[in-house]
């Protein structure tokens, strides 16, 4: 992966969770918050409590990020068809990211509320009703695969790839960067919601999604046209990384 893609994941990432993850899952961590951490038994406690339901969150990124990038590399038979996958994802997350700004509903038609299924409630439940790190941990995963309009952004990135372990390395950095906001909601998601900060990120994100779509799908059009000179392009990336 380029330098760039790296750049894009961190910036939309951290921005995206300054401004759509706050909205999205700021409920959730509220409510984990005020059902389990227990504030009696300090700071520390409730601070490691966090990190286990962050690092539940980061792993089910990862695994999914593994998934999209296997189910990438399927596509990989030749630069031909590998440019296809990029121009379609390309269009994809210009669509996206143009619906994060509100303009279209595009991602309010593809999200599917997994909450509402029975096997969410009854594991939901659970796992608030108890107070170990275990149960913080599984309750991060159990966040990490409610579907949202930055993890499809970044499950194509992955897709993009076309490999499983770049694919699981993109949304790694993905949880990482949203890590920062999420560990410390309980403090900011107040004001952040309250403020037009939270709208401005937003909308930086949703430009820089347009953008990277765009230069993804340039980059599977110029494999779809030139796909030799493509090939070479990124054989001589490869060799400066080694």
């Amino acid at each position: 992966m380029h330098a760039i893609d790296f750049l894009s994941i961190i910036t939309v990432a951290f921005l995206g969770s300054l401004g759509h993850c706050v909205g999205m899952c700021g409920g959730f961590v509220v409510a984990y918050t005020t059902a389990k951490v227990n504030p009696q038994k300090g700071k520390l406690w409730g601070s490691a409590a966090h990190l286990a339901y962050n690092f539940g969150r980061i792993t089910s990124y990862a695994i999914l990020g593994a998934i999209f990038g296997l189910f990438g590399s399927v596509f990989m038979v030749s630069p031909k068809t590998h440019g296809i996958l990029f121009l379609l994802i390309g269009i994809f997350m210009v669509l996206m990211g143009v619906s994060l700004s509100g303009n279209i509903k595009f991602l309010t038609s593809i999200e599917v509320n997994i909450t509402k299924l029975p096997f969410f409630k009854k594991a939901f439940s659970y796992l608030m009703h108890s107070d170990s790190f275990g149960s913080f941990y599984l309750l991060g995963m159990l966040n990490g695969f409610i579907p949202c309009g930055l993890v499809y952004f970044f499950a194509a990135s992955a897709a993009a790839t076309a490999s499983p372990l770049w694919g699981a390395v993109v949304m790694l950095v993905f949880g990482l960067s949203t890590m920062p906001v999420m560990f410390g909601l309980g403090t900011v998601a107040g004001f952040l919601k309250s403020s037009s900060l939270r709208l401005l990120m937003i909308k930086i994100a949703s430009v820089i999604i347009v953008l990277y779509g765009l230069y993804l799908g340039y980059k599977g059009y110029m494999m779809m046209t030139h796909p030799q000179m493509m090939q070479h392009h990124m054989h001589m990336m490869q060799m400066k990384m080694h």
